[in-house]
């Protein structure tokens, strides 16, 4: 499969965050990785991100009633 960036509009945008955002995130929400919900490094849409175990996927959805709606996903083996 390409490593092109995956542009559909039903995939939301895919995001790799900092280490120094990771940081502030399980710090702000007072949560260790393995409280966040998961997401395989195979998934299609974060290949093209070159993640790694442990890295924090940041997800953007479109949603009708709150504009947009932000959900956080850290990166597992599969």
């Amino acid at each position: 499969m390409s490593k092109e960036k995956m542009e559909h509009f039903l995939i939301p945008l895919h995001e790799k965050i900092s280490e120094k955002e990771k940081e502030e995130l399980l710090k702000r929400y007072n949560v260790d990785l393995l409280e966040l919900p998961k997401i395989k490094k195979t998934d299609p849409a974060i290949r093209h991100l070159d993640v790694k175990i442990g890295d924090i996927i940041r997800i953007t959805r479109n949603s009708p009633t709150a504009g947009k709606s932000i959900f956080y996903r850290v990166v597992v083996n599969g």
